[in-house]
């Protein structure tokens, strides 16, 4: 039977911030067996502290009808279409904050037009904005309001070891509140296809949908990670989940609260492993090989070369090209890197200043106010939606995050520049816009 990858959120953080102080749990746990023969282990006390950290998410997607019927509405009845019918979607949150801040699976909250939190089947019922984003590792950050909540504790990835005893927390399927125990069954998982980065722990605590965004702790209670997908090929448990592991939620967490985005360093460079035919052309046989440079990039102003073989970052030793792409990542656009190189059988060290892949963030309303709400990245040779403002003039017209914009008029659309000349040119005229969402072309009218 062909497998199938679905997606859930389990996890839970705490953040660094101006407005948030981390709670850290005790560092350099001991790791033990029970010694007593008149002994049951238990580990209710620390679940019901745990499990209120932990809150129920519901968001709603008002589906409209296509934009053209939008605009028809609205130009000749003076008010907007009527949605149809909502749809709903549950999954999990951790709160990180006793002011209501709650890390979450950007797959989530995607696309949500509307977000509710209950905290451990009260009756009460929050509405949460979102404060930010990040596709990329499926992170999100939403914020109630709300005071003296329950943050949870975070571990420390060097306290997590394979076999450790741990608990998964979320509602699956609905079912209220629900605590699962399994062990960690790996650790450093990649090249699974959910996420962009990839470096998760396995675990066999049972996961189910509505999980998503849900905590894995450890036996103290201590947060350990945030629950994000299954491999199943029933849509059930199967015993193999991922969890996005706390070091990395803590930095896309706190980039998150502190900018409401994640900007990451850029080298400019393919890599490969050290495969067996490459291995005798170095006298290292790990590493990443470089193997592709992109024009004017960090790495070919630095005189990088196709064949070098770094094998660490600033002292951080490289093993994979993995290893290589978080450490990366984990630098700001900016920062200077110093790159251990080995080239022609040489060890030799180059510096590089990393940049932001694509630049920065543009609001398009700053250019055309008919674009007000509408906020833009250059990416790899095309312009993406990064944000759209709720109930703005861009959220009205139908944009949305990751559409690209293809084309306006009979001008393609290849950078932010291009994007610039043309809305200049069509400033006082009315001007189709092409976008690209998921394969399909559609056309935007804009006056």
């Amino acid at each position: 039977m062909k497998k199938t990858l679905l997606v859930s959120i389990l996890l839970s953080s705490t953040l660094f911030s101006n407005s948030i102080t981390i709670k850290n749990a005790p560092s350099n746990p001991k790791h033990r067996l029970p010694s007593s023969q008149n002994e049951i282990l238990s580990f209710n006390s620390i679940l019901k502290e745990s499990i209120n950290s932990v809150v129920n998410i519901s968001t709603k997607k008002i589906n409209y009808q296509g934009n053209i019927n939008r605009r028809f509405f609205r130009e000749f009845f003076g008010r907007d279409l009527p949605p149809k019918k909502s749809a709903n979607s549950l999954g999990s949150g951790v709160i990180i904050s006793r002011d209501g801040y709650i890390v979450t699976n950007n797959h989530v909250i995607e696309g949500a037009d509307e977000i509710s939190v209950t905290i451990n089947n009260r009756d009460k019922e929050y509405i949460a904005k979102v404060i930010g984003k990040d596709k990329d590792s499926d992170l999100a950050v939403i914020k109630i309001e709300a005071n003296s909540l329950k943050p949870i504790k975070f571990s420390n990835i060097k306290d997590v070891k394979l076999g450790d005893v741990v608990f998964a927390i979320g509602d699956p399927f609905g079912v209220g509140q629900t605590v699962t125990q399994g062990i960690i069954s790996a650790m450093n998982k990649y090249g699974v296809g959910i996420n962009k980065y990839e470096n998760f722990i396995q675990t066999d605590a049972s996961i189910n949908p509505g999980n998503s965004g849900g905590a894995l702790i450890d036996s103290r209670g201590a947060l350990i990670g945030i629950n994000s997908a299954i491999i199943s090929s029933s849509g059930g448990n199967n015993g193999i989940g991922f969890t996005i592991p706390i070091d990395m939620v803590k930095s896309v967490v706190t980039k998150l609260v502190e900018k409401g985005r994640v900007d990451r360093g850029f080298m400019g460079v393919n890599i490969s492993k050290v495969t067996k035919e490459l291995q005798p052309l170095y006298n290292r046989k790990n590493g990443a090989v470089i193997i592709n440079i992109e024009n004017n990039s960090p790495a070919d102003k630095a005189g990088l070369k196709r064949g070098d073989l770094i094998y660490a970052v600033d002292n951080k030793s490289v093993k994979e090209p993995h290893e290589l792409q978080h450490i990366v990542m984990s630098y700001n656009p900016n920062e200077k890197i110093t790159l251990s190189i080995e080239r022609d059988k040489i060890e030799i060290t180059k510096e590089l200043r990393l940049s932001n892949r694509g630049g920065g963030e543009l609001a398009l309303g700053s250019i055309d106010r008919a674009f007000n709400g509408l906020y833009i990245r250059e990416q790899n040779g095309v312009v993406v939606v990064t944000k759209v403002d709720f109930n703005s003039q861009a959220y009205r017209d139908g944009f949305n995050i990751d559409d690209t914009i293809m084309q306006i008029e009979n001008r393609p659309i290849k950078s932010i520049k291009d994007l610039k000349e043309t809305l200049r040119y069509y400033s006082r005229r009315a001007k189709r816009v092409y976008i690209n969402r998921k394969g399909t072309i559609l056309v935007i009218v804009k006056r």
